[in-house]
């Protein structure tokens, strides 16, 4: 027979192993945690010369239910006093779990359904890090979000204001990877 606090340490091992089976992450093999993005998750444009390519991005663990998928990409250090949408793609279907490079950039293939809203460059689809010349190196947040529904009213207009309220309402999960950028 067990004791109570033997019990109590098989249920706490339980639920920390169940806890870590079903995390939510997001890795990429372009762009990783806290580092530095290279030239081509660059701009082109605005005064920078990057590649503008969209980063690789796959994720597991989503939780049951989920629908759909989003994926933002956003700058809160951008001094305009509400950051800077640098991507946003909604109506992933639930059966896809990876992006490859370029999928969001000009002539990328998208999932199927997926729709990608403006981003604050005034453009639809990703547009890379450009932070202004002499400040800190800025941070870029890479965030793909589980959905409760298959698909959000989402178009191509659609800024960032409204996709990121839609995500908020509709979010099961999300998982961040944060990289920097700076000139």
């Amino acid at each position: 027979m067990l004791m109570k606090p033997q019990l109590l340490l098989i249920t706490l091992l339980s639920l920390s192993w169940a806890s870590q089976a079903a995390e939510f992450r997001l890795t990429s093999t372009d762009i990783a945690e806290g580092r530095p993005m290279a030239s081509q998750q660059v701009f082109k444009g605005f005064g920078c010369e990057g590649g503008n390519v969209s980063p690789q991005l796959a994720w597991s663990g989503a939780p049951a239910g989920t629908k759909s998928f989003a994926i933002t990409a956003y700058d809160p250090d951008a001094p305009s006093g509400s950051g800077w949408w640098h991507w946003t793609i909604v109506n992933i279907p639930a059966s896809t779990t990876v992006l490859p490079s370029g999928a969001g950039s000009t002539g990328g293939k998208l999932p199927p359904g997926a729709i990608q809203g403006r981003t604050d460059f005034g453009q639809t689809g990703f547009s890379g890090a450009c932070p202004p010349v002499g400040d800190k190196p800025h941070r870029y947040q890479f965030t793909v979000w589980a959905l409760k529904v298959d698909k959000l009213p989402i178009d191509e207009n659609s800024s960032g204001a409204l996709v990121g309220f839609m995500l908020n309402a509709n979010a099961l999960a999300k998982t961040k990877l944060t990289a920097t950028y700076g000139r």
